[in-house]
């Protein structure tokens, strides 16, 4: 669980626009697409002289930057809808082309991103500067001929999914057919084909007829890696739903239902908000779920339903703090949970710029940080320590000094090999296992 760090990227100054709000690498790790608050599509490429070299394996830069979302006003509604990007999901690559979805709050979009070096020149019709010629003055017949050219990346939206959601979108996810994918909001779930824009179908419904009766929210959703009928999402009470869309074409009614029976000896008034599953994600193998809610990451086996087989605690000292926490809405930071290719590691969030990993084999866990100090390229993080009472040891930091505006809700883990990636508010970390 040593890391080395890599890359740092300082994707941003001081804008509030530059807050990432996603972090995504493609099925290969050629590709690592960052979405951040303004809108904008950052996707950075790894080098490829470095993947022969161990040392320098891990290092990406800038391929492309697009605007995929602007901010726009919802006239009927009175309602601002922000340009922020909630989720990238990339689609396996068919081509020299690459393609990916991004959704705002409102409307998910399927970009395509292509290479350009070669340039045509040599028009009949047209002249150098591309304006037309007039047809009288052509006396000979040229054929065009293509010339190199500079690279050039362009990100071009090949479709755009809108009007589709009440509420803001949440989740998006993939289908493993690879011609549909969901979308899903805090009531809704809707299927919808690559093909078809202007149509798509609503497979959950949880909204009551009397939104006084309201009792819970949709808060993350994910198809099954391997079984194109099987989805599951994850509830603001801390239970999760797995929905086969063979049973019916509305999915009210459930397949399994996951759900961890309460300890009435922790009962409080936060047991609520805490328990509020802030992201599920089916492993790599499809066999196991993993859930994070605020003070755990649990991992459930689909074939059992009463209690996860294991749950880790993520930052379990926060307990005591719980007031001060609702005070300033930190209790309501929605964490982001991911697996490395093996599933064996499990890897999420927290405050003042830590994150946490879980050796699923070993069971030990490691706490590190990711901050501009610590991170310079080749440089070993060190594990840390939070000291919650008595004696602080030099190493340790204390529980009552954790920064709790600098949060890490968004990570990445390489499909294939033990490089990560690391969103802290602006910044990006990108860190490779250690390397003797």
């Amino acid at each position: 669980l040593k890391c080395t760090a890599k890359y740092v990227y300082y994707l941003s100054f001081q804008s509030k626009s530059d807050i990432i709000s996603t972090v995504e690498f493609n099925h290969t790790g050629e590709l690592l697409a960052t979405g951040d608050k303004g809108g904008r599509v950052v996707i950075f490429q790894r080098e490829q002289e470095s993947k022969n070299q161990i040392h320098r394996r891990g290092e990406y830069n800038v391929y492309s930057t697009f605007q995929s979302h602007e901010p726009e006003f919802d006239y009927l509604k009175s309602l601002e809808i922000e340009e922020k990007i909630n989720k990238i999901r990339w689609l396996p690559q068919q081509n020299a082309a690459y393609f990916l979805l991004s959704t705002n709050d409102k409307t998910v979009k399927l970009w395509k991103v292509s290479e350009r070096d070669k340039r045509p020149e040599g028009y009949n019709l047209k002249d150098e500067e591309g304006r037309l010629r007039d047809p009288a003055t052509i006396t000979t017949l040229r054929v065009p001929v293509l010339r190199p050219m500079d690279l050039m990346v362009e990100a071009t939206p090949r479709r755009v999914f809108a009007n589709a959601h009440t509420y803001h979108i949440n989740s998006i996810s993939v289908n493993s057919d690879y011609e549909t994918y969901m979308s899903a909001d805090d009531l809704r779930i809707n299927l919808w084909n690559f093909e078809i824009t202007n149509q798509s179908f609503n497979i959950v419904d949880i909204k009551p007829a009397n939104m006084e009766e309201l009792t819970e929210v949709i808060t993350a959703a994910e198809f099954h890696p391997h079984h194109c009928n099987t989805f599951v999402y994850s509830s603001s009470k801390g239970t999760i739903r797995l929905c086969d869309m063979r049973a019916s074409a509305l999915c009210d009614r459930h397949t399994k239902f996951f759900e961890e029976p309460e300890d009435p000896s922790n009962r409080s008034f936060f047991s609520e908000i805490i328990s509020s599953i802030s992201d599920v994600k089916f492993s790599h193998s499809g066999r196991y779920i993993m859930t994070r809610d605020y003070l755990t990451v649990k991992v459930w086996d689909l074939n059992m339903e009463n209690r996860p087989i294991e749950t880790y605690q993520v930052h379990d000292y926060l307990r005591s703090k719980l007031c001060s926490l609702y005070e300033n809405d930190c209790i309501f930071d929605k964490f982001e949970c991911v697996w490395n290719g093996s599933d064996s590691v499990i890897m999420t969030g927290s405050y003042n710029n830590f994150f946490r990993m879980f050796d699923r084999n070993t069971k030990r866990d490691v706490t590190l940080e990711a901050s501009r100090e610590n991170s310079k390229p080749r440089a070993i993080l060190k594990p840390r320590k939070v000291c919650v009472g008595g004696k602080r040891r030099k190493d340790e930091i204390s529980v009552d000094s954790l920064d709790f505006s600098k949060k890490i809700l968004h990570t990445a883990w390489h499909p294939s090999e033990n490089i990560i990636a690391v969103a802290a508010t602006n910044n990006l970390y990108i860190f490779q296992d250690k390397v003797n």
